[in-house]
Parts: structure tokens; sequence; C-alpha cells
């Protein structure tokens, strides 16, 4: 453990987790992530005030919340704190969102959800940046921005302290950039701040200033139909897949495969794989049923989903033409799907920002990795990139034509329909009757964001847009394209 809990003072009482908060030197950002009900919140007004009386009027304080009902909660929470310490020497000014305290520290509590909010602090200048429910913002990229205003003056120490709980839109990416680097209270590297931070978890069982046995039993009753959403907020583990909308049905031991060998790699296989082979056809007269035509054993296509400010996903999928062991010796009932090899645009060290790559530009990439498969860079899409634009340019499947990338639509069904067929599929992989859906470990984007998106909160059935859904809408769009062929009996099943 980094930090010893400090001692205790009659004026103001403290759990251990907010002693052990406030021990951590300063020269280290803080990111407070444990469960629910652990005081987190409270810890950061501590940190607030510590910070105000050793900087005095040096001090220059921002908390934000991504929505101005969140503030209003921290608002009253700091009001009961500085009036047990200030009484009527401090003051909050409700138009302009600031404390007025008596050591002249300036501490602004206001909120940030889109890039427009971001103006309000372009250009102005914190020593001390509180974040709360960080997992609200479905990306870092704004609090990334906020980096720019940490600016103090000689003397005073720039820092950043962050609260949220395992779950949210965000847990992806705080869980991969604070929770799984080291040990909690263990300083660690955070790559794309170059900061120093300490992991500060915390529970509602430590939390001795509330009903805990009530407390558990209001989380319990309001994840009643979520319990692995409960469980993570009980329990603080960011390691589950908590009210995740493929939770159920995706298990890594399941659906994750082995990488497969390029053909270069592996020819013999991939001769054995693109030997023709008879398959019935209904209709005609031949003694298999129908007049066959020829198939390989895998069908190799594209599945896309389109960005350009959000990333741009596209998949090499396998479809299993008859019962196969794969290059990776699984057996793959025939049917099955298996996402081999994955393109991604998105930037580096975020999950839902895209590289604003033109259209030329990923065709060029696409291009590259179907010539790693030895195969023609087509396949289905989302059916949004065949809208007109009402220019001469056409559509940007027209586009992409154009740069030798075939496309066609994916001709989505309803979105609650469409996400069941690719729920089916993940929940059938391994069955010995039906064929299911499996990707690859070298798919690093899907398996960086699928497990971990949220269901809708208006729309259950539905997954929650706001977060980085675009390799689940790549997938689903090859699942789509599999179940049309199915339904439509172009192939069948044994």
């Amino acid at each position: 453990m980094l930090v010893e809990p400090v001692q205790e003072t009659q004026a103001l009482e403290m759990s251990e987790f907010q002693q052990q908060v406030l021990a951590v030197p300063e020269k280290f950002d803080l990111f407070l992530g444990g469960g629910r009900g652990g005081g987190k919140s409270y810890g950061l007004a501590l940190l607030a005030l510590v910070h105000a009386e050793q900087y005095r009027e040096k001090a220059r304080i921002l908390y934000l919340r991504q929505s101005f009902p969140g503030v209003a909660d921290f608002v009253a929470l700091t009001r009961e704190l500085f009036g047990t310490i200030y009484g009527a020497a401090a003051s909050y000014n409700a138009a302009s969102h600031v404390w007025t305290l008596p050591s002249g520290a300036y501490f602004e509590i206001n909120q940030l959800e889109t890039p427009a909010d971001y103006q309000k602090y372009q250009g102005r200048s914190f020593s001390l940046l509180l974040i709360d429910e960080a997992g609200q913002w479905p990306d870092p990229q704004l609090l990334d921005m906020l980096r720019s205003n940490l600016r103090g003056p000689e003397g005073v120490p720039v820092r950043v302290a962050m609260a949220a709980n395992p779950g949210g839109v965000g847990h992806h990416w705080l869980a991969l950039r604070y929770v799984f680097k080291a040990s909690p209270w263990v300083p660690f590297l955070e790559d794309t701040s170059t900061r120093r931070f300490v992991y500060c978890p915390s529970l509602y069982s430590d939390n001795k200033f509330i009903d805990q046995e009530s407390y558990r039993r209001q989380v319990e009753a309001g994840t009643a139909t979520d319990p692995e959403l409960g469980r993570a907020w009980l329990e603080g583990d960011w390691a589950i897949a908590r009210g995740a909308y493929f939770g159920p049905v995706l298990e890594e031991s399941r659906n994750c495969v082995d990488p497969w060998p390029i053909p270069e790699q592996n020819p013999d296989y991939w001769r054995f794989a693109r030997r023709a082979h008879y398959e019935p056809q209904r209709g005609g007269h031949s003694f298999y049923g129908g007049a066959p035509r020829v198939r390989n054993r895998w069908d190799l296509s594209l599945a896309y989903d389109h960005g350009s400010a959000k990333p741009a996903v596209c998949f090499v999928s396998a479809e299993a033409r008859d019962d196969l062991e794969g290059p990776d010796g699984r057996h793959y009932r025939k049917g099955s799907i298996v996402l081999i090899d994955e393109l991604a645009t998105n930037e580096p060290g975020t999950l839902n920002t895209g590289m604003q790559y033109t259209v030329p530009s990923i065709a060029e990439e696409i291009k590259e990795m179907c010539t790693r498969w030895d195969i023609r860079p087509s396949g289905v899409a989302d059916d949004s990139i065949f809208a007109k634009h009402g220019s001469g340019s056409g559509s940007i499947g027209d586009e992409f034509k154009r740069c030798g990338v075939y496309f066609r639509p994916a001709r989505k069904k309803d979105r609650v329909a469409s996400w069941e067929t690719m729920r089916r599929m993940l929940a059938d992989a391994g069955s010995v009757d039906s064929p299911g859906l499996y990707i690859a470990r070298n798919c690093e984007y899907f398996w960086a964001t699928v497990p971990y998106l949220e269901r809708d909160p208006r729309r259950v059935e539905d997954v929650d847009t706001r977060g980085p859904d675009h390799a689940a809408d790549a997938a689903r769009y090859g699942c789509i394209a599999w179940w049309r062929q199915w339904s439509s009996q172009k192939f069948r099943l044994a």
C-alpha cells in the first residue's frame, strides 16, 4: 500500500478511504474508482478544501460533472462541508457557480457535456481539476482537452482527480486507462497524459457514514434485472461486464478463437478451404435435390461500418459452407461465422474517436487487408453509406466503388431484431447443432469494446449508441447477411 491513513480530527470526520486519498502525495494524479457508496464525491470535496487551504489565493479549482443535476448534488455536499469548516465566511454564487472562500482560493463547480461546453474553459487556467462520475463520458476526448487548462503559478502543483463507478457508458476506457495498470494505491504511468496516477478504490462497506445494510438492499433492488451491474456496484469489480448488452451471450472461452494464419502462412489449409465442392440448390432435377453449384468451403468477405469522426470498422468474415475444422484446429458448424481480421480507424488512446480518414484512405487500408487474405474487396456495409449526397459524387458507397472496394447494403431489418440475430449466434458458438459467431483474438478493437457495450437506458432491447458500438455494428451487418441467405434458403444448414 502506498500510504497509511492520516489521523482524524475532531472537527471533521473522514472514512479511512478518504484519509488515504488525502495522504497520496500531490505529485500523483488520482483515480477514485471503486463501487458505489464509497464516499468518492466527498473525497473530491476534501481534496478541494485541502488544496484551497494550502495554496490559498493561488489555488484555482474546477469541479466538473456532465450535467447540471449532478452539479446540484455536489453543491449541496460542499455547502455541508464548507459550512462545517467556515460557517458564514464562505458563500456560493449560484449564477457564476463559484465558491467564495476565506482563503481567497477560486473554486468553480460546473458541467461539461459537449465540445460547445468546452468553450467556457478555453484559455483559462486551473491548478486542480476534479472530474466526478467520469463514466458518464463515452470517451475521454473532452476530458483530455481540459489538460491544456492545467497551469498553476510557481510553487503550486497541478493535479487531476477523477471519480467513477464501474459500469456506465465510459466503463471501457476508464478500465483500460486506470484500473488494470497496477495494484490499488501503487503509482503507475498513464500513457496518454504521461502523468503518474494512483488507483484508489472504495466500497460502500468501507463507508461508516451510511447505513450499509440498507444501501446494499437498495442497490440489489435497483439492479434486480441486471445482477452483474449490482455486483459491480457493490464489489467495485471493473472486470465484470456489468449491464453489458452482450454479457449473457459473449464469453471468451466460447467465442474467442486463436488468430488464423493468412494463406501465405498456411498454403496447404487454404488450398483445401478454397477447393470447389458441390452444394445442392433448391429446384431443378438433380439427384442432390437441385442443380448443384460450386462453393468454396470457407466464404471470405467483408463486413463494414463507416465512420470518419467516429471510427470505421471493417472485418474479414469467414463463413463455413460445410462442417469444417478451421486452421486453428477448432470444429465449426456449417453456417458459422468467424471474424478473422479487423481494421479499426480509432484514434490511438481512445475507442470512440475516429482518425478523420477519407474514403480513399480507408479503401486503401481495406484493400491491403484483403490482399493479405487473397480475397476480393467486397462485402456488406451499413445501408446509410448508399444514400445519395445530392451532388455529382453520388454516395459513399459509390466513392468506395471508384476506389476498388465493392459494398452492398446490409439491408438492415429492425435494430432489435438484428441484434437478436447476432446475440443468438454468439450464444450458439460451440454448439454441435447450430452455427455460431466467433471472433479471433487479433480483432483487438472488437474485444476492447463489444463486451462492455451497455443497454440503451430508454430501450433496453437495444445497444446504447453513445458507446463505441462500431465493431458491434460491423459484426451485426455480417450476421444480417448470413441470416438473409439462410432464411431465403439460398443454402441450407444440414
